[in-house]
């Protein structure tokens, strides 16, 4: 599998969707974010200057805008830099929803998640901001829950990702306790003795620069690492394509709850239906999240 760069021009929606969306194959789309007004203006010092005093908590502990920017950057080094910092944006950073749109790049589309019949936070969609400091990195190797695909846009500084084709989940010793993540205490330095089936596994390492634009399809397991101060804003994507695997996950994550499981089931089969039937009179949900 290789993970291409391409540029607007040289992928049109159709092509994306029979040669990346279908497949499950990552892409990274070099200037997708430029419909975007947060590409070229989001900055550690313009949200010290607008959201210095936003605060969020990362690892049980509060920290201010301003607090986590000086951390990442090494302008207070009186303590570690927290990781993953993140703030959910249609809660926390409301104000810059709107410099955010179109929120599909005009490729993440269609997106039931847009839809009200999908309340966020309960279906694992999310929009969020990403703050990295120097060797930050996610603390496993992963697949995104309820199979939803991930779109990753980096609005600051360069972010190394790897990736694992699909299929390679018995190289990655999934945890028995969450099977969404793996085992591997570090894949860079793998106890083939402990792990011997990881020979088999070919991780893919790239970079991801600031205006540019990752795909990461359902099914795809990975990681990332702050090669420096970042910035990204990540949102997950659900259509037609992804939400057989989504409704199962809906009832495996309840199951223990079989009264819930199905309440929580039926509603979703319900909120399908009906943005599949938007998808055939070509409904339009951009910019409908909160």
């Amino acid at each position: 599998m290789e993970v291409k760069r391409v540029d607007r021009s040289q992928m049109s929606y159709e092509q994306f969707i029979e040669e990346h969306w279908k497949p499950g194959i990552p892409l990274v789309f070099t200037d997708a974010s430029k419909v975007w007004k947060a590409n070229g203006t989001f900055s550690p010092d313009w949200f010290r200057a607008h959201y210095g005093d936003r605060r969020t908590v990362v690892n049980g502990t509060t920290y201010t805008m301003s607090e986590l920017m000086d951390l990442v950057e090494g302008k207070d080094t009186s303590r570690p830099v927290p990781y993953p910092c993140k703030y959910h944006i249609p809660t926390q950073l409301p104000e810059v929803l709107p410099m955010l749109t179109p929120l599909g790049l005009n490729y993440a589309k269609p997106n039931w998640l847009e839809s009200p019949w999908f309340a966020r936070g309960q279906w694992g969609g999310a929009i969020e901001l990403f703050i990295g400091g120097p060797g930050g990195k996610f603390p496993y190797i992963h697949l995104d829950y309820y199979h939803l695909s991930a779109w990753i846009n980096q609005l600051y500084g360069n972010k190394e990702f790897t990736v694992w084709p699909r299929g390679q989940e018995k190289y990655l010793y999934p945890d028995p306790n969450d099977p969404w993540k793996s085992s591997l205490p570090d894949f860079e330095h793998v106890d083939l003795d402990k792990y011997p089936l990881y020979k088999h596994a070919t991780p893919i390492k790239f970079v991801v620069g600031a205006g540019e634009t990752l795909f990461i399809p359902f099914g795809i397991w990975h990681t990332a690492k702050s090669l420096e101060p970042t910035i990204s804003v990540a949102f997950d994507l659900l259509n037609g394509h992804n939400f057989p695997l989504f409704l199962k996950d809906v009832w495996d994550f309840r199951r223990d709850n079989k009264l819930k499981a199905m309440a929580h089931t039926g509603y979703a089969m319900m909120a399908g239906a009906v943005c599949k039937v938007g998808d055939l009179f070509g409904k339009q949900r951009e910019g409908t999240r909160r």
